[in-house]
């Protein structure tokens, strides 16, 4: 691609394209936004993957706006064509869009006349190097184009509905939309554009028209508010204006490119193309593992947490890859620090905890690093294709390899994997979602898009008021929305106002009642759909119909009970901060009615002092009785005072701090106590590990600890009447119970010894006989794995040179198998330990050990006589 005649524009670095065209929009009135976190509020996809999403409620109508226009540079993540990454100019997990949006004000005269003089006036694109697409049947837009903007028809191409038609999804918002192209060889000509040949133009602003809604017969009606969702490719810009081949060699990727180069020892402009792909994949890859972890995103096997730990791999093996043996992760992330901190303060802010993330998973890897990879090699040297899904099972589970990762190794070689083996391999062991929704779902609920034109959102009384006269705005049935609702109906219930919290932030929903005249309703559990409170309850009795005038009261036991829990978490987390370590913070939170749960960042467990010392200092906290300071304010005044944010949380202009003075200060839209004394007391059940550097407490609080209190009281009771001791005596009375078991267990293994060598001495005469050899393969029933080691080696002592080979299932879903190899045997080139390792394969295990003597294990005992006739052939033919 010839990138010599790049626009002889003042604006090039990248951080000041951002910055100008965020300038540029806020002189034309719109409010400069901070970027949303890559965890989204949006529970359809696991990371913002669109600079609009922020805005989907907005859009929907669910949400107020509160700024008529807005702009953003909004950073996404994308992992739907990762395979990409480093083989194309311009695909990227981590890139930046730069969005202006309009919510029911401008439109497409507006937004096409902006578009044309930030490229052409203020970023200096020539004009005669722009190509427009419109949707086929926008003429509108077209005319605008041609009309006022001045563009001749040759370059205004209509394009049809997939490519130039936005929709949410089945149903929904959609519109047309128009893009700009910028032509890299204008020499070629105006004849016969192809906005395909991405070889020479390449689409970097893309304008989107949101004014239809889509109903479920797929008919078009304007929308009452027509917006306008625009975003501009930051990187792609850049590679236009800096005149570079790709947009990995802009300024915004390429310092840690050479970062990587440098502690590669090779210079990136020499070096080969497969070594480029490389260095762009640690390029692109290092963005994104920073900016999700400075979101709060740990390493994991679960969702998002996936997604991270798949792309940290791949940053580590393509090192490996161009020739860096060591850890070396953190020094680039250092580099993209440097890149992004100007724009987005919070990776500076968590740059240690991005390191030591880093750095815990890079370690992690590398420790099996080596073993798999050989492992993988001797795989891929038998040619087999496709890769078994058990071998794909095993790299994952015991060496870390994700799935992903070995398919992109074993297409390097023209192989592919098993997938559908390796998913069954997978089931019983794993819960994961690694599917990133990839695409916006704008269909909420089934009515509740449809409901937004006309239903106003809910307005929440809880915090004053427990019991409010409300109207009910619509009865929702199986999804969708009805006029009327009969007794015994199970009912989603939107009201004006509200006195029911909706679960939010960790805090589940409020319980109680919707009474009328005649009319019952249990309400069981209130969920937050954007601005909508959904009452999920049971018509009890009588009948429920749109427009009743209805009391809406809440369980007020369960509240108390609530606002306890949820308090005592404030404390929690003041106290994890004061005992364990200052940067400990939230990752995650329940608060219920019956307990609480509280999961938060460290690298390590917590001693026993120290969960007896945080315990301590809740209930001292509780028994001082500070009282609670309850405000609304600006977040930057709230941040300035020192609140407490939780990193992925979404945040408005004006936040709820929620302040006991001297202890804890936290944003939280949540209920709590007004005074810690209204607690009572505070209780930790248990501390325990949930993902790598995340930790988790489960405790209780108030009424609640009397509950568990007494359920422990029950057991110790029943525990004492049936050992016939005092309550004191129970634990001495369980420890000589122990005694006695263990010595009991110790004599039946030995009785089991016993009986498998007896068992073997009968298999002697069951012996084969292959030239100078003896073989014994064979399943002994209900026999440990310590048991049958005994015999393999007992049997082998009497065969002489020979090779014994035992299976046996000594419990449910437990495979055992041994090999025993005599000198003569191993002469032949077999081992027992690599010999017992494949044969544990068949049964959904492995194993290994000496090359004499080796023992393994597998999941599935149904395969164990597949297995062992198997391995009796395998015997067998190698001693003929």
């Amino acid at each position: 691609m010839s990138t010599s005649s790049a626009p002889q524009s003042v604006v090039t670095r990248g951080a000041d394209i951002r910055k100008t065209f965020l300038e540029f929009y806020a002189a034309k009135g719109h409010r400069i936004l901070p970027s949303a976190s890559l965890v989204p509020e949006d529970p359809t996809v696991l990371l913002t993957i669109a600079g609009m999403l922020p805005f989907k409620p907005i859009f929907l109508g669910q949400r107020k706006a509160e700024v008529l226009r807005a702009t953003t540079a909004q950073k996404c993540i994308r992992t739907n064509d990762i395979e990409n990454v480093g083989r194309t100019a311009r695909h990227h997990t981590f890139f930046e869009m730069l969005g202006n949006f309009s919510f029911g004000d401008y439109f497409k005269s507006e937004a096409i006349a902006w578009a044309w003089e930030l490229s052409t006036e203020v970023f200096k694109l020539p004009p005669e190097r722009l190509v427009v697409s419109v949707f086929r049947e926008d003429d509108e837009a077209f005319a605008i184009w041609h009309d006022e903007v001045g563009l001749p028809p040759h370059r205004i191409i209509r394009m049809d509905e997939a490519d130039n038609f936005w929709a949410s999804g089945p149903t929904g918002p959609c519109g047309p939309c128009s893009e700009i192209y910028y032509d890299f060889h204008p020499e070629l000509g105006d004849a016969n554009i192809d906005l395909e040949d991405d070889s020479r133009y390449i689409e970097f602003y893309n304008l989107v028209f949101m004014q239809y809604n889509r109903d479920a017969e797929g008919n078009l009606t304007p929308l009452q508010n027509q917006n306008i969702d625009t975003g501009l490719g930051l990187e792609r810009m850049a590679q236009i204006l800096q005149g570079v081949p790709n947009n990995y060699e802009t300024d915004l990727i390429f310092p840690i490119i050479e970062t990587a180069a440098k502690t590669a020892g090779i210079d990136y402009h020499s070096a080969n193309d497969k070594t480029k792909v490389s260095l762009k994949v640690i390029g692109d890859h290092v963005r994104s593992v920073v900016h999700m972890i400075a979101d709060g995103i740990t390493a994991s096997n679960v969702g998002r947490g996936y997604v991270l730990r798949r792309l940290i791999r791949r940053v580590v093996r393509h090192g490996r890859l161009i020739g860096i043996e060591g850890a070396f992760i953190t020094t680039v992330a250092e580099t993209a620090i440097q890149l992004s901190e100007a724009a987005y303060p919070n990776v500076r802010d968590r740059e240690a905890a991005i390191q030591a993330e880093l750095q815990r998973e890079e370690a992690r890897f590398l420790e099996t690093l080596d073993r798999g990879e050989k492992l993988l090699s001797d795989i891929l040297a038998k040619g087999i294709n496709p890769i078994s899904g058990a071998d794909a099972f095993v790299l994952y589970d015991t060496y870390g390899f994700p799935l992903e990762l070995t398919q992109e190794i074993a297409e390097e070689r023209g192989l592919t994997v098993d997938v559908a083996g390796f998913e069954a391999e997978m089931e019983q062991q794993r819960q994961r979602s690694k599917d990133a929704h990839e695409t916006i779902d704008l269909t909420v609920q089934g009515s509740l898009d449809a409901l937004a034109e006309h239903v106003h959102s809910t307005e929440f009384l809880g915090y004053t008021d427990l019991v409010s006269t409300s109207r009910v705005e619509a009865v929702l049935v199986a999804g969708k929305s009805v006029d009327a609702a009969e007794a015994g109906t199970v009912v989603q219930i939107v009201l004006d106002q509200t006195p029911f919290y909706a679960e939010s932030g960790g805090q589940i929903g409020d319980r109680g009642y919707l009474s009328g005249d005649d009319l019952v309703i249990r309400i069981e559990d209130v969920q937050k759909e954007s601005d909508f409170f959904l009452h999920y309850g049971r018509v009890e009795r009588g009948t429920v119909t749109v427009g009743d005038r209805v009391s809406a009261q809440i369980d007020r036991a369960c509240r108390r009970r609530v606002m306890a829990n949820h308090t005592a978490t404030h404390l929690l987390q003041a106290a994890l901060k004061k005992i364990v370590d200052e940067g400990v913070s939230q990752a995650g939170s329940l608060v219920a009615f019956d307990r609480l749960r509280f999961d938060f960042n460290c690298p390590r467990a917590l001693t026993a002092a120290e969960v007896q010392q945080v315990e301590e200092q809740v209930n001292t906290w509780i028994a001082e009785a500070h009282p609670a300071s309850v405000a609304v304010m600006p977040i930057d005044d709230a941040k300035a005072k020192g609140a407490i944010a939780m990193f992925g949380e979404k945040y408005g202009a004006e936040v709820r701090v929620i302040d006991f003075p001297g202890v804890s200060m936290e944003l939280c839209g949540g209920t709590h106590v007004t005074n810690t004394a209204e607690i009572g007391i505070f209780k930790i059940i248990a501390e325990s590990g949930v993902a790598s550097g995340v930790r988790r407490i489960e405790a209780v609080a108030g009424p609640a600890v009397l509950d568990y209190l007494n359920v422990r009281d029950a057991i110790v009771r029943d525990l004492s009447d049936r050992f016939k001791v005092k309550p004191d005596e129970v634990v001495d009375r369980v420890v000589s119970l122990q005694g006695d078991l263990k010595a009991a267990q110790k004599e039946l293994d030995a009785l089991k010894s016993e009986l498998a060598v007896l068992k073997s001495d009968q298999l002697l005469d069951q012996a084969e006989v292959v030239g100078d050899f003896k073989a014994i393969v064979t399943i002994l029933e209900d026999v440990s794995a310590d048991a049958l080691k005994t015999a393999a080696e007992r049997l082998l002592q009497k065969l002489g040179e020979g090779a014994v080979v035992l299976g046996s299932i000594p419990e449910p879903g437990k495979v055992s198998l041994v090999a025993a190899f005599s000198p003569a045997v191993m002469a032949k080139q077999l081992q027992a330990g690599k010999f017992i390792g494949g044969i544990a394969k068949l049964c959904g295990g492995g194993g290994g050990g000496r090359p004499n003597l080796a023992q393994a294990g597998g999941r599935d005992p149904e395969r164990l006589p597949d297995a062992i006739a198997a391995a009796k052939q395998q015997i067998l033919d190698a001693l003929r």
